[in-house]
């Protein structure tokens, strides 16, 4: 058959895709952005029919009946290594959600699944050479794909087309359908005084030419608005968020600097606003690749003067740090944190920074404390964090012993509770 002979063959519906679902099978989906929205909200109407469905996400952006209807427990069951709002408020009551840890750059091989049954990933329209992409997403997609006995692709004509590993072509899938669904979007937020503070003390650290990771929130958002005073970034990161497209847009962000992949904007998922997407449509300077090679610590680490900046909800006055669990109840998930701090912390010139409010709930508990709480999740390890920075000052790690580690988080601790963390100190023998 030809490519349109073969793109009529594959031609399924939704409704047929979710019947052919059976007992036991093992399903994986794309991630994030490109989360098969359509498939995902009929999933549910199996429920009745299939026992220990098993369906592997990254944390689901939207709410589906699978996951919140009680009923679906033991016959749908979300597994996953980073925890959503949704299965998150659904563990206690349901236990219907199990959690894998990993690093972001070898979650499929620690997955433990050897064939998946089938592979659900949202992808652009084919076009006239017969390619689809995977335009959003490649955190596991592009790995796990070649390894599932089937795959459908979730077609939604509203992605933008972008370049890098993303083609899927019609023969390397079984079926496909279509979907007109809205994709999903995050609206910029505005930081607060906080967010800003904080946001001069992490740019202080970057110098013109460095290459940066970055994430999403009112923080990083905050750290880029003083990006604008910089000259000559590159990226190379684990999400291409929307303050990326606008530092890229007002000529901040040209990699000319890089020392791997010059000149273009390396990242393995984009989330963020329509604007974002309108950028990466058919712009040759973003490049989607694999989430095992982009977060691969030894191939960040091949960009000199690498910065990574990454978010936390704790960290210990030894430079550990928390930023998936509060205390044992798992919140999010490790994610590439890790990834790159320690591929920044290998590079040359590179820095590995965290950046976290002094206080959390409202103000009432510190967030930098002696030790961390009972059953927190150490994500960084102390090892690879070279500076902790909050609105009151950047606090250095590297080459930094632990007596000098808790003089200098102290110092950037909010000063109602440097008393008590003085006295934790010594408490703990910290010195």
């Amino acid at each position: 058959m030809n490519i349109q002979e073969m793109h009529e063959a594959k031609r399924t519906t939704v409704e047929q895709v979710i019947e052919q679902v059976k007992s036991n099978d093992k399903i994986w989906t794309s991630y994030n952005s490109l989360e098969p929205t359509l498939f995902l909200k009929n999933l549910h109407k199996i429920a009745p029919k299939v026992e220990n469905v098993m369906i592997r996400h990254a944390g689901f952006i939207l709410p589906y009946d699978f996951v919140l209807d009680p009923a679906c427990k033991g016959h749908i069951v979300p597994i996953t290594g980073f925890t959503d709002d949704y299965t998150r408020s659904m563990h206690d009551s349901t236990r219907n959600t199990l959690f894998i840890p990993s690093h972001l750059h070898n979650g499929v091989e620690r997955c433990g699944w050897e064939s998946p049954d089938i592979f659900v990933c949202m992808a652009t329209p084919m076009d006239e050479n017969g390619y689809f992409r995977m335009s959003l997403s490649l955190i596991a997609e592009k790995d796990i794909l070649p390894r599932c006995k089937r795959v459908i692709l979730e077609v939604n004509d509203k992605l933008p087309i972008t370049n890098g590993e993303t083609e899927v072509h019609i023969s390397e899938i079984d079926s496909f359908y279509e979907s007109k669904e809205p994709l999903v979007t995050i609206p910029d937020s505005e930081p607060g005084d906080l967010d800003m503070e904080i946001g001069r003390y992490v740019a202080s650290l970057v110098p013109d030419g460095a290459t940066i990771q970055l994430g999403i929130g009112n923080i990083p958002n905050a750290v880029a608005k003083f990006f604008m005073e910089k000259n000559d970034l590159g990226v190379h990161t684990e999400m291409i968020t929307s303050s990326m497209a606008k530092l890229a847009k007002a000529g901040v962000i040209t990699g000319k600097k890089k020392t791997l992949h010059p000149g273009k904007i390396v990242g393995n998922f984009a989330m963020g606003s329509q604007e974002l997407y309108d950028f990466l449509n058919n712009n040759p300077s973003v490049s989607i690749m694999r989430g095992s090679y982009t977060n691969n610590p030894w191939v960040i680490a091949q960009n000199d003067n690498m910065v990574s900046i990454n978010a936390a909800l704790q960290v210990d006055m030894c430079g550990q740090i928390c930023s998936e669990s509060l205390g044992s109840v798992q919140y999010s998930g490790t994610g590439g944190a890790a990834d790159f701090a320690t591929g920044a912390a290998h590079s040359k010139g590179g820095k590995s920074i965290i950046a976290i409010r002094s206080t959390a709930k409202k103000g009432t508990i510190s967030t930098i404390q002696p030790v961390l709480s009972p059953g927190s999740i150490v994500s960084i390890s102390r090892n690879d964090i070279d500076y902790i920075v909050t609105e009151y000052g950047i606090a250095r790690m590297r080459g930094v012993p632990v007596s000098g580690r808790v003089d200098n988080l102290i110092n950037i601790a909010h000063p109602k509770f440097r008393d008590e963390l003085r006295a934790g100190a010594e408490k703990y023998r910290l010195w």
